[in-house]
């Protein structure tokens, strides 16, 4: 399937917004969040404006209503992912909480003194942090896998690291400075036949690759809302039915249990009894709206039109004298993530200057300062393209770029 970038497009509003300034909006900062679909936006105003109310609580029409759309769309993101059961689709309120769960539960039941936890510098902190945190709590240690010169994990290096001692692998689908795409499935092989699991953060690559939980042998899986053209404040994690039964909750109040007594408690089953108190219900629901949308679109046109885009991108910024590309130069070991810097320009004051011609960009360390510190910068500008962006789009971000090299007196 060939996407049609002026329908889809058409089913961005804001993509046809012009800002304050009259400057069109070119929006490349998808990596940090996406933009919503008509069906999106429609469906968060047709929950508030006809059935809005709280979820697993009674047995009114309205309660009836949202509980099942809810359940509905909890089964839509285990169907997307190739989950085994709904049971094992647990909504958060996005990837750092879905990460920081698994830390604080079964990181704190399971490490003991000595055990090993694998990571690497490429992560975002959200994907490191916890661990560290986790680590330090129960005597675990870190060690990190070795980046190649072009971005890479270096997968030897990695095997050399395993062990009977490795408890857990944490790795990103998709790396969100350097773009690159990791082995996971190969990862996860190899995790396994040392006994350890493999937590995958999949906040930048769920929305951009199919993944299938069960064929690749992913026993954790966290990703965001916002990210995957959803909104925000509502995440997924996934996993194993049998691991998560196995795993004490950590959040505790409605919902989440069976029995209370004065003294005592008894859990209520999955995915309950990691969902305490009210969730984001209209997030949820919205979270399936937005994962029908991709759904039915397709991987096959996202990645087609992802690659075009990738391609051209790269040819574009390769011409700028002084810019410096992060990460994989070959398409197929990347994702439409570009980070970068120009010699002689400031992240910021290049990010400010691109602005003002309505060239939406990030600049800073990404919330990956182990990273940045790896390739001895402080601070990068990041474009991060999805199959709504043109190559139009791409000249005109060539076209800004220029505008600051000369406001900078670069060129």
């Amino acid at each position: 399937m060939t996407a049609d970038i002026a329908s889809i497009r058409h089913d961005f509003p804001i993509l046809n917004t012009k800002l304050p300034n009259g400057q069109p909006l070119v929006y490349l900062d998808s990596g940090a969040t996406a933009q919503h679909p008509k069906s999106v936006i429609n469906k968060i105003s047709e929950i508030y404006e006809h059935y809005y109310s709280n979820v697993h609580r009674g047995v009114h029409q309205l309660g009836d209503r949202v509980t099942s759309e809810m359940e509905a769309a909890r089964a839509r993101i285990q169907a997307f992912i190739g989950a085994s059961a709904t049971e094992e689709i647990i909504f958060t309120s996005g990837t750092t909480m879905s990460i920081n769960l698994i830390a604080q539960t079964w990181g704190r039941h399971f490490l003991k003194g000595g055990d090993e936890i694998i990571l690497n510098e490429m992560e975002h902190h959200a994907n490191f942090v916890p661990w560290q945190a986790i680590a330090k709590e129960r005597g675990a240690v870190l060690k990190f896998i070795q980046l190649t010169p072009d971005g890479r994990l270096d997968q030897e290096h990695y095997q050399c690291l395993l062990s009977p001692k490795t408890k857990l692998v944490a790795v990103t689908g998709m790396s969100n400075v350097l773009g690159t795409i990791n082995p996971i499935e190969e990862m996860a092989a190899r995790a396994h036949e040392v006994g350890a699991l493999i937590f995958v953060d999949g906040a930048q690559s769920v929305p951009h690759l199919p993944v299938n939980v069960v064929e690749s042998e992913i026993d954790f899986l966290a990703f965001s809302g916002h990210k995957i053209f959803g909104p925000s404040g509502i995440g997924v994690l996934y996993g194993r039915k049998s691991l998560l039964e196995q795993t004490p909750p950590f959040l505790f109040g409605g919902n989440m249990i069976s029995e209370v007594h004065c003294e005592d408690s008894h859990w209520a089953q999955l995915p309950a009894k990691f969902e305490a108190g009210t969730p984001a219900i209209t997030e949820a629901i919205a979270l399936g709206t937005a994962i029908d949308y991709v759904s039915e679109l397709g991987f096959d046109a996202i990645q087609q039109q992802e690659h075009v885009l990738s391609q051209y991108a790269l040819q574009r910024l390769q011409e700028v004298p002084g810019l410096q590309i992060y990460g994989p130069l070959e398409l197929e070991d990347r994702g439409a993530i570009f980070s970068f810097n120009i010699d002689g320009a400031h992240p910021e004051d290049l990010a400010t200057l691109l602005d003002r011609k309505g060239i939406a960009v990030r600049h800073g360390h990404h919330c990956t300062m182990p990273l940045h510190q790896h390739l001895n910068i402080a601070a990068s500008i990041r474009a991060s393209l999805t199959f709504y962006n043109t190559t139009d789009e791409i000249d005109a971000l060539i076209d800004a770029i220029e505008f600051a090299r000369k406001r900078l007196r670069l060129a």
